[in-house]
């Protein structure tokens, strides 16, 4: 199993990067590989179409995702928003109903909204939100004020721990004969009529 993780900060190695990599530890612990991709630059230089094409082929391979973004402007950044908007446009079959996870990393707030921006993602594409032990984040200006967020990085472990029980999970389901669910057909509605 595997869990591909999408780092939206701009920079590679800071907050964000800090927390997922405390979850890989968790993933790696159960026996579960992940792979943090950095779209920094390149969703926003010109190189988008590629970056995308790269990442949808690693939606194929992966079991699980979680989509990490620091805040911006109490917001997540733009570079994590373009890569969901076009990745979930053209790689909703690789990515439907598998679980997923959103973090965020702030110096002080924009957290939740946040988190909820991030989150529309997983539950317009039939993806299991895994959650933790409370919200989804960490706090710190740098990775090493990361680390000394003792109940962000508990609440990373605990998202990791909950995100390999539930591929677990999902696994001996399979094993077990358990189908994904057939989705009901709809038309679509339009308000204004």
């Amino acid at each position: 199993m595997k869990v591909l993780m999408i780092n939206g900060s701009r920079r590679e190695k800071g907050c964000t990067y800090t927390a997922l990599t405390i979850i890989a530890k968790e993933l790696e612990a159960a026996g579960i590989d992940s792979e943090i991709a950095f779209v920094g630059a390149d969703a926003v230089n010109g190189n988008l179409p590629q970056l995308v094409k790269s990442l949808k082929e690693k939606c194929a391979d992966a079991d699980g995702f979680v989509f990490g973004s620091p805040v911006y402007y109490a917001s997540p950044t733009g570079e994590i928003e373009v890569v969901l908007d076009r990745l979930f446009g053209v790689a909703g079959k690789e990515l439907a109903h598998k679980p997923a996870a959103v973090i965020t990393s702030a110096r002080r707030a924009g957290t939740t909204a946040t988190l909820d921006a991030l989150a529309k993602y997983p539950c317009i594409n039939q993806m299991p939100l895994v959650t933790s032990s409370y919200w989804p984040m960490v706090h710190g200006n740098t990775p090493e004020e990361v680390m000394q967020d003792g109940e962000g990085v508990a609440v990373m472990k605990n998202l990791g721990r909950n995100m390999a029980w539930m591929l677990q999970c999902l696994e001996a389901g399979e094993k077990a004969g358990i189908a994904i669910p057939e989705g009901v057909a709809y038309s679509k509605t339009n308000f204004i009529r």
